[in-house]
């Protein structure tokens, strides 16, 4: 079979364009001048004789056409990627690239990655720590993986806390979390402050950003709601900081109280560096995941990793 196909270039600087409205920002992204983009969607636009981009401001809109025509061609290029890396020979690959939250690497992913690097010395491992891998409200936010090209020739998977519906990746569920308070030991077994849920009306109470997102709103109203002193205890006072990892600190050297995740901060609990004096524990709508684009799923540096990462849970 002949195919009438305009040049692939074309379609590919189109695609680029429509996905962020902007050919500046196209043009950044392949490396090529913002001239270069015009003069491609515009030789796309002669070929097919349509109009597929209106001015907008400082930025461009698709028309009708192309808003219909965006989502086939995207599954195209997701096709043709996915026939490429079947023919391209990856057992020389060694780089992998771990996107993670904060918080889940540093008190989960780093404990165990020195075992993985001795199972597996032949792959070069690099860790990004990242709040945006935490979806909005534990829940699947589809602008989070719509960064990731799946034409990429880098192969990385993301740890994300969410729902774990991801159409175009391959999701492993690790494990589910529960939200509980943290204190420094002290403040329960010597001081005798923290015995009963009301009594952190004498707290300060440690607010950060991930926990707000993790449970879906305030954090701390739905934790003190579940222990029922919501009225006696005003959760709305207190510094706030922009990650769990901060307010675990600022709670071990005794600054105030905090929440955590479970199993995140069981090593915490067991060394003695936090103790969860309450049995109260709020499940966020969310579970951790490994994910990664199904176009690279069956690499070997990820299958090794998907591999090791999976018994460890």
């Amino acid at each position: 079979m002949i195919y009438r196909l305009p040049p692939l270039n074309a379609l590919r600087v189109f695609e680029a364009a429509a996905r962020h409205l902007s050919f500046k920002e196209a043009a950044a992204e392949l490396h090529i001048t913002q001239a270069a983009v015009s003069h491609q969607v515009k030789s796309l636009e002669d070929y097919l004789g349509v109009e597929l981009f209106r001015r907008a401001g400082r930025g461009v809109q698709l028309t009708e056409a192309a808003r219909a025509c965006l989502p086939k061609l995207r599954e195209g290029f997701d096709a043709l990627a996915a026939a490429v890396e079947m023919i391209r020979e990856r057992g020389a690959e060694t780089e992998l690239v771990i996107t993670a939250p904060p918080v889940f690497t540093a008190r989960w992913l780093m404990p165990r990655l020195a075992d993985f690097s001795k199972r597996e010395p032949k792959i070069e491992v690099r860790v990004v720590a990242s709040s945006k891998m935490v979806d909005a409200g534990a829940l699947d936010a589809a602008a989070l993986t719509n960064n990731l090209d799946l034409r990429d020739e880098s192969s990385g998977v993301e740890i994300h806390l969410g729902a774990g519906d991801y159409p175009g990746y391959r999701s492993d569920k690790l494990f589910e979390v529960s939200m509980v308070l943290v204190a420094n030991p002290d403040l329960v077994n010597k001081e005798n402050l923290l015995k009963e849920p009301a009594q952190l009306a004498n707290h300060v109470l440690l607010h950060d950003d991930a926990m707000d997102l993790v449970a879906g709103g305030d954090a701390w109203r739905k934790w003190l709601e579940a222990a029922h002193v919501a009225e006696k205890v005003d959760g709305s006072h207190g510094p706030h900081f922009s990650s769990n990892i901060l307010s675990l600190e600022a709670a071990s050297q005794k600054l105030g109280v905090a929440l955590a995740l479970k199993p995140l901060v069981n090593a915490d609990i067991a060394s003695g560096r936090l103790c969860a004096p309450f049995d109260i524990e709020v499940k966020p709508l969310g579970s951790y995941w490994l994910v990664c684009p199904e176009v690279i799923a069956d690499r070997p540096a990820v299958t090794a990793f998907r591999n090791w990462l999976l018994k460890q849970v």
